[in-house]
């Protein structure tokens, strides 16, 4: 098909499909279902969740998305990228997002989930402006302001509890965050974040201006030669991840295949409010030729950790991650040491290869001397981690192959090796190795591990998808994988399985049925005193069955019924939780809400599951015990360029008479919390 003909099919085309399609809001309850659909065990969800979010906030410009952005998203399949570049490269310039349904394999389905990701930006006289008029004219910016408070009395606010263990600010957790940017441009934002309980204070000799936690950016694109250029807080994700790699690493999820390859995004700017896990100081891409390119960066910054002193000599003893710093103890360990890294990056990309040799160094300023156990005998020890590797990554036809290498100077080695294939219109698939030596070292690694890092684990994983017609189709995955060495919870070497299978339904427009299995076969320690090192085997499984369905344009309803049991040693536990959500839209209103009842043995048959909450705000609350959880949010739109919510939530406990733990505890089993947000477009 020529261009002339694509451009008046088109044009009949958008005008059709402008009115069937609207640019709409995505459904986050489907997208967690989708991309967080197991839950539990090492992922940090809330940060995965915040930085995808991110991307719903600055969606990518179809004419700039390279192909490792749009495999970010982990909607797309290798060869619907392929054809999404082919058709770029064949058309010239895309005029609107709903060129998408002319591109082959683009169902609508497809594009109904990648709108929300994507924008067509127009071209405009502010090119020509300078680079302050550009940020100060954007339209594409955001200002937040949120507070969310417990209604009830905590522990650490009770002027009962003892100075030491008393919280020293008051109740309220602030938020507040601004960007603006434009694609393949700049970009430049700030977010601020008091915790609840933590004080507002300044103080510069310990690094406290005003609220705890204070990041910014500033970014630059394509400047020349220099094609990426951040100062302040940023990110890097190369390679698989292995040895740089995000906070934004998804899991195993039902999404069995996209999700298994990383893509080389390069640096980016950070704007989660998650306390660690990022750098900050200065990070540059530049290119020497065509297809290659040079990256490399530099940070220092301070660290939480618990520290171990004596008259002469400090270390630290373990990392601190809660980001908390509310009473005098938590104080103690705010900044308690610094962090330097170093990073070299040498890329050559073309439309097929993308292969690099990757350097990175960890320095701290104190050693780092972990209380010994059976388990962390090969754990990281001292103030200096190297680490040097490379990474290949080759598309050709409907495969795509990837694949990471890195060793700890002077310690182990870590190997993924995988790829993806479209076998049919139908089926596609992925296959993984991975072997990650017990004394691998890296601290910014999102690599796929069933440990919460890459260390002393070999695995071999299979995904597959198989779409039977548009009503019904079938995802699902099979893990083998083994511990060479001791682990947590584990004083021996023992390996273990995973698997899980979905089936999804949609038999009309307004209706999206789904049910999961997943079963999981690891072993753990003995409760056992006598037989405390020998571990035995545990097996949990799950099942979901969940349905979507709207009365109309403006109301639509979900219902969910998750089940969980387990065996140990010969006892079985279970859980179980039934749920009801609605939303309604009338005018410049939306209300949801949802009314859900559970009931579990323990805390490992804890059961989660997405809430609705305000606007990039992400709530995952585990349900155990027995009671009842509800909750409502409200948003109303002023006019185009704010927004504001509401959002208020309570858990009542049947079993319980007091609820948390430390200094969050509340007398009672009724715990109510209320949330208020501004989003404001200048």
């Amino acid at each position: 098909m020529n261009s002339c003909k694509i451009f008046l099919l088109l044009l009949s085309f958008i005008n059709l499909s402008a009115q069937d399609y609207p640019r709409r809001e995505i459904n986050l309850a489907r997208l967690t279902d989708e991309i967080f659909s197991v839950q539990g065990g090492g992922l940090n969800y809330q940060h995965l969740y915040e930085n995808y979010a991110q991307l719903i906030s600055n969606p990518l410009d179809l004419n700039y998305a390279t192909a490792d952005q749009l495999s970010s998203l982990y909607i797309l399949s290798s060869q619907q990228i392929q054809n999404f570049i082919n058709y770029r490269k064949e058309v010239g310039r895309i005029l609107s997002i709903y060129e998408l349904q002319l591109i082959e394999e683009f169902t609508k389905e497809v594009f109904l989930k990648l709108i929300p990701f994507v924008t067509v930006v127009e071209e405009n006289s502010l090119l020509n402006k300078s680079l302050l008029n550009r940020i100060l004219k954007e339209p594409n910016n955001y200002l937040l302001i949120r507070y969310t408070e417990t209604l009830e009395t905590q522990k650490g606010f009770s002027a009962k509890t003892d100075s030491a263990s008393r919280f020293m600010g008051k109740p309220g957790d602030f938020y507040t965050r601004f960007r603006t940017s434009k694609t393949e441009d700049f970009s430049v934002g700030f977010t601020v974040k008091k915790d609840a309980g933590e004080p507002i204070q300044w103080n510069p000799s310990k690094k406290y201006y005003g609220f705890d936690f204070i990041s910014f950016h500033t970014q630059l694109l394509n400047k020349g030669k220099i094609k990426n250029l951040i100062v302040g807080d940023f990110q890097s994700q190369f390679g698989q991840g292995l040895t740089l790699g995000s906070v934004f690493g998804i899991g195993k999820n039902a999404e069995a295949v996209t999700t298994m390859r990383r893509s080389n995004l390069g640096f980016l700017p950070y704007t989660s409010q998650y306390e660690a896990g990022y750098f900050r100081g200065l990070a540059i891409s530049y290119e020497l030729i065509k297809n290659i390119k040079i990256h490399s960066f530099i940070s220092s910054k301070g660290r939480d950790g618990n520290l171990q002193q004596d008259s002469s000599y400090s270390s630290i003893s373990s990392f601190n991650f809660t980001g908390l710093h509310r009473t005098p103890t938590e104080m103690e360990s705010r900044n308690s040491f610094q962090e330097s890294n170093l990073g070299f990056i040498l890329n050559y990309k073309n439309q097929s290869l993308d292969a690099g040799i990757l350097l990175h160094q960890t320095l701290f300023d104190k050693d780092l001397n972990r209380n010994p156990s059976a388990y962390n005998q090969f754990y990281f020890s001292g103030n200096r981690n190297q680490n040097i590797g490379g990474f290949l990554n080759y598309h050709f036809s409907n495969i795509s192959l990837f694949s990471e290498f890195s060793h700890t100077i002077n310690h182990g080695n870590a190997v993924i090796i995988g790829l993806l294939t479209s076998l049919n219109n139908q089926l596609d698939v992925s296959l993984v190795y991975r072997k990650f030596d017990r004394d691998f070292y890296s601290f910014y690694s999102n690599a796929i591990s069933e440990n919460s890092t890459p260390q002393n684990e070999s695995g071999l994983y299979w995904g597959w998808k198989y779409i039977f017609n548009k009503k019904y189709s079938t995802s699902g995955y099979v893990d083998l994988f083994e511990f060479p060495w001791l682990k947590y919870r584990n004083y021996a070497p023992t390996q273990g399985s995973e698997w899980l299978i979905r089936f999804n339904y949609k038999p009309s427009k307004t209706i999206n049925l789904f049910v999961q299995v997943r079963e999981e076969n690891k072993s753990r320690n003995s409760s056992a005193t006598t037989n405390l090192y020998q571990p035995q085997e545990i097996t949990k499984k799950s099942y979901w069955i969940n349905m979507d369905y709207s009365a109309s344009q403006d109301l639509s309803f979900r219902t969910r019924i998750q089940f969980s049991d387990q065996k140990f040693e010969n006892r079985n536990t279970s859980g179980m939780a039934i749920i009801q959500d609605a939303s309604y839209n009338w005018k410049r209103f939306t209300l949801t809400g949802r009314y859900a009842i559970f009931d579990t043995d323990d805390f490992d048959n804890r059961i989660y599951s997405y809430e609705k909450d305000v606007w990039l705000a992400f709530t995952f609350p585990p349900y155990f015990g027995k009671g009842i959880r509800e909750y409502l949010v409200l948003e109303y739109r002023l006019n185009k360029n704010t927004d504001f919510w509401i959002r208020w939530s309570q858990t009542h406990y049947a079993n319980k008479e007091t609820i948390g733990s430390g200094g969050n505890t509340i007398i009672g089993n009724t715990q109510n919390d209320i949330r208020f947000q501004v989003r404001i477009r200048f």
